[in-house]
């Protein structure tokens, strides 16, 4: 399995639009989970982030929404933010432009927001400038977990995190079955090692990079 757990500088150099990390000179982590909502590993995300008084950012799969929207009316009634992650998780490299954006638009119906995440963090140039022609903020992460490895075991992927994570950073966990393994052990472990250290954690709007 081949993927950088850190954003890699040749891609942030060739898509500076798409949005990598917050410039912020203090201690502010974005922590956001992708593929939710999950019927019972979101409400153990939920509860986490509470005791934490953290707030963070859910790429939401639309067709998981439809399937579990009193899951969804918890992370917006805990002041949480939402992106859309396409209806159906699609890979941006395997999918026609015109069936691509019919899935965004498609998730749109359920999630109202005009945050976008990739899934695989893959998509083509042109879907991305037209996309952000069209008014949405295309956000990346500067930290990925590597939650959803199942060769890596809960204390490399924190690992991962504890030595990346700086101000600003954008941290990347998924709310599924895949990742849970690692997801629940890495996730307090966050929030307790940046906590005691003096950050807080926000979360992402429009133009959080302005």
């Amino acid at each position: 399995m081949i993927y950088w757990s850190t954003a890699n500088l040749a891609l942030r150099l060739l898509y500076p639009a798409w949005r990598w990390q917050v410039p912020s000179a203090e201690k502010k982590i974005y922590l956001s989970f992708d593929d939710g909502p999950h019927e019972t590993i979101t409400d153990f995300v939920l509860d986490q982030l509470a005791m934490y008084k953290a707030k963070a950012s859910f790429f939401c799969i639309g067709k998981n929404v439809r399937d579990n929207p009193e899951v969804y009316a918890k992370i917006l009634k805990a002041g949480h933010a939402i992106g859309n992650h396409t209806m159906n998780h699609k890979n941006g490299w395997k999918t026609s432009n015109e069936a691509y954006f019919d899935d965004i638009a498609e998730a749109g119906k359920f999630i109202d927001s005009r945050l976008f995440r990739p899934p695989y963090g893959k998509l083509s140039r042109f879907q991305g400038k037209a996309l952000i022609d069209a008014g949405w903020e295309i956000v990346m992460w500067t930290v990925l977990s590597a939650d959803f490895d199942y060769q890596k075991n809960p204390s490399e992927c924190w690992e991962i995190v504890r030595k990346n994570v700086g101000p600003g950073s954008i941290i990347l966990f998924h709310d599924s079955e895949k990742a849970w393994p690692r997801m629940k052990e890495v996730l307090p472990r966050t929030l307790d090692y940046f906590s005691a250290r003096g950050y807080t954690f926000e979360q992402l709007h429009m133009n959080s990079w302005a």
